[in-house]
């Protein structure tokens, strides 16, 4: 068999330069090392695009391969084999398809017409020539290596199958060559001078496909060794941790999502440790109805102790105030997950016990999570301490440990789905998204009904829903220009929400120590805050979790995406004094007047106000800037009442 080497897609969004994995030619299957645990020959190297998550596909992605094939070709030579993806750049839903070790072909989820589109590759297309498919076929008279990318003339065109159409992909042969082209012209005109036919990848050397259908025992065996290693040392990461004296007292916990990941942390945690463990589930509101029963049925059938945190409707009580959610402004996961997660976690540590949690973060999942360090102290939470014992694994590893242990699994992932978190979260593909509205078509209705409403409200039209691109702010560039393409209105008519901070909760007793108060904060971003941050105490920003933490004098501010602030401070007073200075220096840099007068004053010169107000980490918090500053001076009226709550 001859393989075209296939370089991988550079994408610096991950730290990693190059990807791959092995296959065994005998057996016929997948290797994660080089050498076959079952025949023990040693595997040629697959290189994969970055970031090279490689995972099985699942029934539900074969049957759409297999569709699409058929439709192309009448014959479809891969339909029973063992096909495996890999999630590369794209619009939307975007997998290399590898079978048999070659670079087959791509699966992705067309945004212009909300479908799936097969596109072939090279290797795909030599194999599919060789296994025999005559349908969609063009023979050429030329013989030279230099071809693809290339527009054939007519005469160069020697033979065709009568069942091509202007505008298809076809397979094309010439002198030892092998590739696929696109048709510029009807049938009837192919041969005849002018440009018919352009080459889009042709190679040389014969592409086979190799005998033999592998079980997914095989796969296993083959590669038990590297998965018995990843085992021991996950396994060992967490005990080694849990049995620290600092935390030899307290209970382990597992943050559980239903899904893949958090199900293989949850599986290793149990073998890991011999204590308690306890699960954690935030149970949003807005989950797949399949996932949170399943999160249900596995731990009342393993007598696993089941957190589940269920917050109810509070995405949609705060739909009104916030819009609806999207990929740069997340609040629903702050106001659903985080706040509520992290109160049972400040329960967990008010005793002064540290709280273990287990975590079943990947690198391969994002960019955000590429630098996972193997274990992190939550700066929010003093107490909490996250270990990721499966961040270096990919997809394939966790889904064979996952096969090896034949745990229960969530049934989405059988249908398509690539992540099973909330149904409307606008971090999920089209793709899964369109899925989605065919499976469960009474929330989609729902959650379509409000967004066409909302996009009315805003002078959007329908179309701008249907594509999906309500699921950013901000669109980027690409989704732009797909806009553009599609003629597209993307110029809203925002509504201009006013700058204001409103006490919500009073001043009242932390579980944990001291005493908290509450407010809510609208027309101001994180940004703005975090400029005047130095002014207040030392400050750090979680994009991440969306939170800006401040540790002033008097106490501790959080100061959340979703506009929700919080104070603790050792008192009463305290509370109260903390949150009244603090919406002082927010009204400053959201009213500021540029009038210069702070600068003058200054004895640091620590402020800058061009293009906005924003005070540097070389400020002493003398205060004098405070006191001459005429927006706190005249517009201390905006400030909420401060009395009990």
């Amino acid at each position: 068999m001859h393989i075209i080497k296939k370089k991988p897609i550079q994408n610096t969004s991950f730290e990693l330069e190059e990807s791959h994995l092995f296959w065994c030619l005998k057996c016929n299957l997948p290797l994660l090392e080089e050498q076959c645990g079952i025949c023990r020959e040693k595997g040629p190297k697959v290189d994969l695009s970055l970031p090279g998550d490689v995972r099985f596909a699942s029934l539900h992605e074969k049957n759409l391969i297999n569709e699409l094939i058929f439709q192309s070709f009448g014959k479809n030579p891969i339909a029973e084999k063992l096909i495996l993806l890999n999630k590369i750049p794209g619009e939307d839903k975007t997998d290399e398809i590898i079978v048999d070790g070659l670079h087959f072909g791509i699966l992705r989820f067309d945004m212009k017409e909300l479908a799936f589109k097969f596109d072939l590759m090279v290797e795909g297309a030599c194999a599919l020539i060789d296994s025999g498919i005559n349908k969609k076929h063009i023979r050429i008279s030329s013989g030279g290596r230099h071809l693809s990318g290339k527009k054939i003339d007519g005469t160069e065109v020697i033979d065709f199958s009568n069942d091509i159409i202007k505008g298809d992909t076809v397979l094309v042969t010439g002198k030892g060559l092998c590739g696929f082209g696109i048709v510029y012209r009807d049938k009837s005109e192919l041969m005849t001078p002018g440009q018919s036919l352009k080459i889009k990848k042709i190679g040389s050397g014969r592409v086979t496909f190799l005998p033999g259908k592998p079980r997914l025992e095989d796969v296993i065996r083959a590669n038990a060794p590297h998965m018995k290693q990843l085992v021991t040392d996950a396994v060992n990461t967490i005990r080694g941790i849990a049995n620290q004296k600092e935390f030899r007292e307290s209970h382990v916990y597992v943050s559980f999502s239903g899904g893949k990941d958090s199900l293989t942390t949850l599986d290793l945690t149990r073998s890991a440790v011999k204590k308690p463990i306890k699960v954690f589930f935030a149970n949003t509101g807005i989950e797949f109805p399949e996932t949170v029963e399943f999160a249900r049925r596995f731990c009342k059938e393993n007598e696993i102790e089941l957190i589940e945190v269920n917050v109810n409707e509070a995405f949609w009580e705060n739909l009104q105030s916030f819009g609806p959610p999207a990929k740069d402004f997340r609040w629903c996961c702050k106001v659903c997950k985080l706040a509520p997660i992290n109160s049972v976690i400040e329960e967990c540590t008010r005793t002064g016990k540290k709280c273990l949690t287990i975590d079943g973060k990947r690198r391969y999942e994002s960019f955000k999570r590429s630098r996972i360090a193997p274990k992190e102290e939550n700066p929010f939470i003093p107490g909490q301490v996250s270990v990721f014992p499966i961040r270096n694994w990919r997809a394939i590893e966790v889904w064979l440990y996952i096969f090896y242990r034949k745990l229960e699994y969530n049934p989405l992932y059988d249908e398509g789905f690539e992540r099973v978190g909330c149904w409307l979260c606008p971090a999920q593909m089209s793709a899964e998204y369109y899925r989605f509205s065919q499976m469960h078509p009474e929330l989609f209705t729902r959650w379509n009904e409000y967004l066409l409403k909302w996009a009315n409200e805003f002078g959007l039209d329908e179309r701008f829903v249907r594509h999906g691109f309500w699921r950013w702010k901000t669109l980027p560039p690409k989704m732009i220009r797909l806009c553009e393409e599609l003629k597209i209105n993307t110029k809203s008519e925002p509504k201009k929400e006013e700058f204001g901070i409103t006490v919500t909760g009073g001043v009242s007793p932390c579980k944990t120590g001291g005493y908290t108060m509450e407010g809510k904060i609208t027309g101001l971003l994180p940004r703005e805050a975090q400029n005047i941050a130095n002014i207040l105490g030392e400050n750090v920003f979680s994009e991440e979790l969306g939170v800006l933490l401040i540790n002033t004098k008097g106490g501790n501010v959080r100061i959340f995406s979703s506009g929700h602030i919080s104070i603790n401070a050792p008192g009463n007073e305290d509370a109260r004094s903390v949150f009244e200075n603090t919406a002082k220096q927010l009204i400053r840099v959201k009213k500021c007047t540029k009038c210069r007068v702070c600068l003058k004053v200054c004895p640091g010169n620590a402020i800058v106000l061009e293009p906005d107000l924003k005070i540097g980490k070389v400020c002493t918090r003398c205060g004098k800037c405070t006191g001459s500053c005429v927006v706190v001076k005249y517009f201390d009226r905006i400030l909420p009442d401060f009395g009990q709550g």
